[in-house]
């Protein structure tokens, strides 16, 4: 079988204050998350990789950075506008706060109901246009695994993983966040007989390796 590793991407200035950063905004990573990452990468450390998919975008390039040096392999990568987090469109940059003052319906769909979710509303990204953006790199990268035994990395964003991830399990929109969030610096493992859905999930948002205690603004 091939093994599928989402990582989500380490802390950052933005996620600490509680701020959409989505496809267009982006904030530097905290120093806590290089310590996070390098606990991430001895985790990984045994795992042989065939190839790292990553995020165009600087806090995913830089957690991926970061954790294939420590990994210390020759992992072919790829940088894929596929990887990136969602268009958020009016809500990027916002405070949490902020954005519950202006857009309450599209805050509580995005957060807690994604089959309410208009993204007109925030001249955003819907979740159907996210997943067909982002499920072919999944695909394509376990089709292209002709020994059908390879594990493959994909580094991305918390809210863009968690719809993915969802969607390769077969789980419909309206139930996308049944299992929570993602944490940052998080590892979630899929499991694939071939590119046909649904996967098979091994474990879920793991972060047993993390030394530091989880606050709130760790997983969204």
């Amino acid at each position: 079988m091939t093994r599928l590793y989402f990582v989500r991407h380490g802390k950052t200035q933005w996620n600490l204050e509680g701020r959409y950063q989505g496809a267009n905004g982006d904030s530097p990573l905290l120093p806590e998350s290089f310590d996070q990452i390098h606990q991430l990468a001895q985790y990984l450390k045994k795992v042989p990789f065939a190839h790292a998919y990553v995020s165009p975008l600087p806090r995913a390039k830089t957690t991926a950075n970061v954790l294939l040096k420590d990994l210390a392999q020759a992992i072919p990568v790829t940088v894929t506008v596929g990887m990136r987090e969602f268009d958020l469109g009016k809500m990027e940059g916002l405070k949490f706060t902020e954005v519950a003052e202006k857009y309450p319906d599209a805050l509580h769909a995005f957060r807690h109901a994604p089959g309410e979710y208009h993204a007109e509303e925030v001249a955003g990204e819907s979740f159907e246009a996210l997943i067909k953006r982002m499920q072919p790199v999944v695909l394509d990268a376990v089709r292209a695994d002709t020994t059908g035994t390879a594990n493959l990395l994909f580094v991305s964003h918390g809210a863009a993983l968690v719809a993915l991830i969802q969607s390769l399990l077969g789980t419909p929109i309206k139930d996308m966040r049944k299992d929570g969030g993602l944490t940052n610096s998080s590892v979630t493992i899929l499991e694939a007989h071939g590119p046909n859905l649904p996967f098979t999930l091994l474990k879920w948002n793991d972060t047993e390796f993390l030394t530091k205690p989880l606050e709130a603004t760790d997983t969204i």
